[in-house]
């Protein structure tokens, strides 16, 4: 549901502005809270008319017609409509419109999304089914173009791929932002064609180029991928990166997800090193549908910003203006003032920011926390179905990994898992020999992980090993969500386990799966893509918090493993991934053995 544009508006505004005409509606006796002037003005009043503001200052009652509707702020603090500037839906395991009613009542009406995880599945189509969702929201849904389709090119196979003529086309749509996360770092540094190509269309069309530098190396790589044309990062995970980002002109996005969480770090770059924080913008990249129902949306994060020792205005600033500004959008949304979007958070406090009542386009949308209306569900088309394409029935023997002739102990490479960290370590570990074959190692924290390409139908499966899960049981854990291409990743500690989830995820069209001792324990269906539910939001928390749970059950202790599983098969981010291609060096971006 579009919004009209400020220049058809503009006359009604004015008109509402000088008493001429009354207002949609009028919030009375609120503190303003001044993003562009740092501000808290006390006993502010909103006139607001066609889901914009019209009027914002000291005693607006002569706005007030018959029809207006009043609400009494009586004395809180009116804050800009939040915005989350990196974010994947896909990640919460439900649909744009399932996501947005999750996160609204957070205090979200601004997101800025990459889909290149139905990209990765669904080509161009997939990009285009999200747009137009987007486009159907009450609330604004951008959408960057994603660029890396498959990531990392000879190291995966993904369902689809996209070149600079999709970008160039896409760049056309109504709703899109700009190009999403160009994660292929190497590439761009090494001048690859496609890359350079993908980044000139999304500038020619005068928008914004995401970024996503995933390397310690802050020399010449890092200068010449900076000068290629990304104009914000996302991946920084110490302070030196965020002050070599804005160094540099470009925009650090501090990222605080179900898993990741970056923002403590390098928040020390305003707070201890003094740097200036309108080129800093918080994001969450990736958060589950139990952690938006449980524990909210960016405003969490501005939460934990304000609680890592920013002022709440600046950390508000860095959710709203500073966001809407990078994207070119300043005159748009972020802020509470004429001619913007009417979109108001009403907070008693904040500190602790309580959301107690979410106007979005001068509708309010929600109070305490709870939706006070609904947004019709969006169809999905039977194309988006159906994508979980093994070709086979999966064998326990599948999941056999044989060790080099006449050995009787090997030395494995073994992909680290970091606990709230997107990057891995790259271990070795001595591995005992039974029967010609290495198996897993409980007493060392060592699974075997598999990757089962589901997009042509070849049945291969690749297998390698894992330390992290602390799984102490009998048990598999296996998902269809696999950044980025989104293949099948099998974690376990027996073959028989593995092969048992593997088929259920055939059976069900998708998911995520735990089974132990030959029983399934907690099972979330996601039929769309293989990757988002068709349920709703607080269905599929509960059904990923069963998940979890049995994780927990088979030994797990790691914060949201779910997520850390999903991660294992990402070749563009340190040190070491498995594919369908096989065991990948991201530091090097190259195949390499899975002994030493």
């Amino acid at each position: 549901m579009p919004i009209a544009p400020w220049s058809e508006t503009a006359p009604l505004l004015v008109d509402v502005a000088m008493g001429r005409a009354p207002a949609d509606m009028l919030i009375r006796n609120g503190k303003w809270v001044n993003v562009h002037s740092g501000e808290i003005i006390a006993a502010t009043d909103v006139a607001i008319k066609a889901g914009r503001f019209a009027a914002v200052g000291p005693d607006l009652a002569y706005t007030a017609g018959p029809e207006t509707e009043i609400v009494d702020a009586a004395g809180r603090y009116l804050v800009p409509g939040l915005c989350d500037g990196h974010m994947h839906v896909e990640s919460g395991m439900v649909t744009v419109t399932e996501f947005c009613r999750a996160v609204i009542p957070h205090g979200t009406t601004s997101m800025f999304i990459d889909p290149h995880e139905i990209a990765n599945v669904l080509g161009l189509p997939g990009v285009r089914l999200m747009h137009d969702e987007a486009v159907a929201m009450p609330t604004n849904v951008f959408v960057q173009m994603p660029s890396c389709v498959p990531a990392a090119p000879g190291l995966e196979t993904s369902g689809a791929s996209l070149d600079e003529r999709d970008v160039a086309e896409a760049m056309g749509w109504p709703n899109i932002i700009g190009l999403g996360e160009m994660m292929n770092f190497p590439g761009v540094a090494a001048n690859d064609r496609t890359m350079l190509a993908e980044i000139a269309a999304t500038q020619r069309a005068g928008k914004t180029v995401g970024g996503h530098y995933a390397s310690l190396d802050l020399g010449r790589p890092f200068a010449a991928y900076v000068a290629a044309g990304p104009a914000d990062d996302h991946e920084g995970t110490r302070a030196e990166d965020a002050i070599a980002r804005v160094r540099l002109g470009m925009r650090a996005m501090l990222r605080f997800g179900s898993a990741w969480y970056d923002v403590a770090p390098q928040i020390k770059a305003i707070t201890e090193q003094g740097l200036d924080s309108r080129n800093f913008i918080l994001c969450t990249d990736d958060r589950f549908a139990a952690t938006l129902v449980n524990e909210g949306h960016i405003d969490d994060v501005v939460r934990y910003a304000i609680a890592q020792g920013l002022k709440p205005i600046t950390a508000i600033q860095m959710a709203s203006l500073n966001t809407a500004t990078h994207f070119g959008l300043e005159r748009e949304l972020g802020s509470i003032t004429p001619g913007r979007r009417a979109d108001v958070i009403v907070t008693s406090d904040l500190v602790t920011l309580p959301i107690e009542m979410v106007i979005a386009r001068g509708v309010v949308w929600a109070e305490h926390g709870k939706l006070v209306r609904e947004t019709a569900p969006y169809p999905y088309p039977d194309f988006a179905r159906g994508t979980v394409k093994v070709g086979r029935t999966i064998d326990p023997a599948d999941f056999a990994i044989a060790a080099p002739a006449g050995k009787n102990s090997v030395t494995a490479k073994v992909i680290g898992i970091i606990e709230n960290k997107t990057n891995t370590r790259a271990l070795e570990r001595t591995l005992q020999v039974e029967d010609g074959l290495v198996n897993a190692d409980r007493g060392q924290d060592i699974a075997q992980v598999a990757v089962v390409e589901r997009h042509r139908g070849t049945g291969r499966v690749v297998n390698g090993f894992v330390s992290g899960f602390r799984y102490d049981v009998d048990c598999a854990v296996a998902a269809t969500v696999a950044h980025d291409s989104h293949h099948m990743i099998v974690v376990g500690t027996n073959r028989d386990d593995m092969a048992l989830a593997a088929n259920r995820l055939q059976q069900v069209g998708g998911g995520f799966v735990v089974f132990s001792q030959g029983h399934e324990l907690a099972l979330v269906e996601l039929p769309i893509a293989g990757m988002m539910s068709d349920e709703r939001a607080e269905i599929v928390a509960e059904k990923t918090e069963r998940v979890l749970a049995a994780m927990v059950q088979c030994g797990c202790t790691l914060n949201n493993a779910m997520i850390q599983h999903m991660f294992v098969a990402l070749p563009v981010i340190p040190e070491l991934r498995l594919t369908d291609m096989g065991l990948v060096d991201v530091t090097k971006f190259e195949l390499t053995s899975l002994f030493v």
